[in-house]
């Protein structure tokens, strides 16, 4: 390794580095530190910025030493295992097209539908697994399933008067229109 008297030499290696060699170039910063390197030397040989140099040093003057640059676990929950994608589109289609008379209702939702919501929910209480709407929708199209809205209409719709509507208003509308035109 360099000493105090050496001139600082870019690091070289992967262009990713592995989490231990990270937390191995921020201890060195600290070594190099202590013996008297300025920050930029410490930032040329180690391959970063300066500005990274003094929040590591900042770090370990506030918070505790080489404790301070140790590396932390990751927050957040475990994460789950994928599910190999051709396994789960084998898995959406047989969920989709299982009891196609029931339809989601096999899954006990209220109606047949399917719906990319209910779609996500069968997943997940299937896999274990819960995937985003937007990735459940893509999985919808690459299975080769299409949206389907159901025709919304009234409750209270009535053909009939709709069609008498048509054969006796809407003329006599379109007349009104057409002579404040010509007007």
């Amino acid at each position: 390794m360099a000493t105090s008297g050496d001139k600082p030499s870019r690091l070289t290696g992967p262009a990713r580095l592995t989490p231990e060699q990270k937390e191995w170039r921020r201890v060195r910063a600290l070594e190099l530190k202590a013996a008297h390197w300025k920050q930029k030397d410490i930032a040329a040989a180690l391959g970063v910025t300066a500005g990274a140099v003094s929040q590591w040093v900042k770090r370990s003057e506030e918070g505790g030493g080489l404790e301070a640059l140790k590396r932390r676990k990751a927050p957040g929950g475990k994460a789950h295992e994928k599910v190999p994608r051709a396994q789960l589109l084998a898995h959406l289609t047989k969920i989709l097209e299982s009891e196609p008379e029931r339809g989601a209702e096999s899954f006990g939702f209220i109606g047949r539908q399917w719906t990319v919501g209910r779609v996500q929910v069968a997943l997940g209480e299937t896999l274990g697994v819960m995937y985003h709407r937007s990735h459940v929708h893509r999985l919808l199209q690459q299975a080769g399933f299409s949206p389907q809205l159901p025709e919304t209409r009234a409750a209270q719709r009535d053909e009939e008067e709709i069609a008498a509507f048509r054969g006796r208003e809407w003329r006599r509308l379109k007349r009104g229109r057409e002579e404040r035109a010509d007007a």
